[in-house]
């Protein structure tokens, strides 16, 4: 390729630091697009017990990256004439069912689409009752309910705030207006048409077989989720030769009725809180002196994605992890399609401890008077887990890293663990620095 993208060799060369060396990843794949063609690369392994190679077939929860499909929706109904992006959302909202205002202005479907419509993140009343899986449990009901009491603390239409809880509801208002469930409407209106036949979200056997594993940040395989309430938000599934064909035709490289949705997806825009960063429908857009970049990122308990378009350069990156990590895939995709450097690790040098060493750490430490801090070994690492006293959910696992004898650091913040050894050499409590505060835990029998 003539456009500027590292060949195959070098491409490969950054999955298997990421995946060998930083332990950031279990299996990548990277898309690449531009005029002269595409190509797929792929390192490491569908699941760490399955040595198979991820490919451009290979499946992965894409996140919030469905975010865009939501708005193309969105996009495509408006070329269409079946709805308009100025409609208070709440016109399209069952009878009873209302909407937060704020200073005499009502919450549009453009709001919601590009994060300004004063909704949080999340709803407050998002409590799952299975935290391996939990969007599972999350209903049209309680998101009525939530939608219906709450009290906007942002004006409507100025303020950014990144709200899963609003795409969601966009999704949703999406299928409301059409008849059809989320699913149903992707595949009809995008889909279907583009030829992406392994992109969705109830899974048939043969697209199951093609599934990666997803893995946490301890690289420990983890359940898949499931979104209803709020699909639009982050329930599809698909590859990197699907998304692919997706960004040809973001690019114009193939010739679709969705061709003017699509350009119409990144014609309005609202400020960020990120310097030369702005928000289209469904898409970021970042600014630099010679180009603008529209991408999102994704990420699920055990997955992360990430999916970018240069429109002036007509070039498309896709990247795909089937591992929950830090520095995991959003500045791979920056770095092949601007030339931006690739994240650091900024943590101490990694030193080596066996299997024998690590033993001596492993038991329960009792942190809070509800908590325990669980220490465990796989052969030659070290993970820690917080134990909720009673609960039957546990939180994810992460592993520990050793940079001194007996000092620990993880990667899901800034945590170090400091173990306390006593005169006999036994191990008898640890402390956990974190966010600027020691937590003492102490050794249980």
């Amino acid at each position: 390729m003539g456009s500027g993208f590292p060949d195959d060799a070098k491409i490969r060369a950054i999955l298997m630091d990421r995946i060998d060396a930083r332990r950031r990843g279990v299996g990548l794949v990277v898309g690449v697009i531009d005029q002269d063609g595409h190509r797929i690369i792929g390192y490491g392994k569908v699941d760490k017990g399955d040595h198979r190679i991820p490919d451009g077939d290979t499946l992965f929860e894409i996140g919030s990256v469905t975010k865009t499909f939501t708005s193309l929706l969105l996009a495509d109904m408006a070329e269409r004439g079946e709805i308009s992006l100025h409609d208070p959302a709440a016109k399209h909202l069952p009878v009873g069912v209302t909407l937060p205002t704020r200073g005499g202005k009502q919450i549009t479907l453009f709001d919601l689409a590009t994060h300004t419509s004063g909704l949080p993140a999340m709803p407050s009343n998002f409590d799952p009752g299975d935290l391996a899986n939990p969007f599972g449990d999350y209903s049209i009901d309680r998101l009525y309910q939530f939608v219906t009491s709450h009290v906007l603390s942002r004006d409507i239409g100025t303020t950014y705030q990144y709200s899963n809880l609003g795409v969601g509801l966009l999704g949703h208002i999406l299928e409301l207006r059409t008849g059809l469930d989320y699913e149903t409407l992707v595949r009809q209106r995008i889909t279907g048409p583009l030829g992406m036949a392994s992109t969705a979200i109830n899974l048939p056997p043969a697209l199951t077989a093609r599934l990666a594993r997803g893995h946490d940040q301890g690289l420990r395989p983890v359940r898949n989720w499931t979104l209803a309430a709020l699909a639009g938000a982050g329930a599809l599934r698909s590859t990197a030769n699907d998304l692919v064909r997706f960004m040809a035709a973001e690019l114009g490289f193939v010739e679709i009725s969705l061709g003017r949705a699509m350009s119409a997806q990144l014609r309005p825009r609202r400020p960020t809180d990120t310097k030369n960063m702005e928000t289209a429908l469904g898409w970021f857009v970042v600014k630099t002196p010679t180009r603008e970049v529209a991408f999102h990122g994704g990420g699920t308990a055990g997955y992360q994605s990430f999916l970018g378009i240069d429109l002036a350069r007509r070039m498309g990156v896709v990247v795909l992890g089937n591992a929950f990590a830090m520095n995991g895939v959003g500045d791979i995709g920056f770095h092949l399609i601007t030339g931006s450097p690739l994240a650091q690790d900024n943590r101490p040098v990694r030193i080596a401890l066996g299997a024998a060493a690590l033993e001596r750490y492993v038991g329960r430490y009792r942190v809070l008077p509800t908590a325990v801090l669980s220490i465990t070994r796989e052969a030659d690492r070290l993970f820690a887990q917080l134990v909720i006293d009673g609960a039957e959910q546990q939180r994810s696992a992460y592993e520990l890293h050793p940079d001194a004898p007996d000092h620990f650091y993880w990667d899901a913040d800034d945590t170090e663990i400091s173990f306390q050894v006593g005169p006999d050499g036994r191990v008898t409590g640890l402390v956990a620095h974190r966010y600027g505060r020691d937590t003492q835990g102490i050794r249980l029998a």
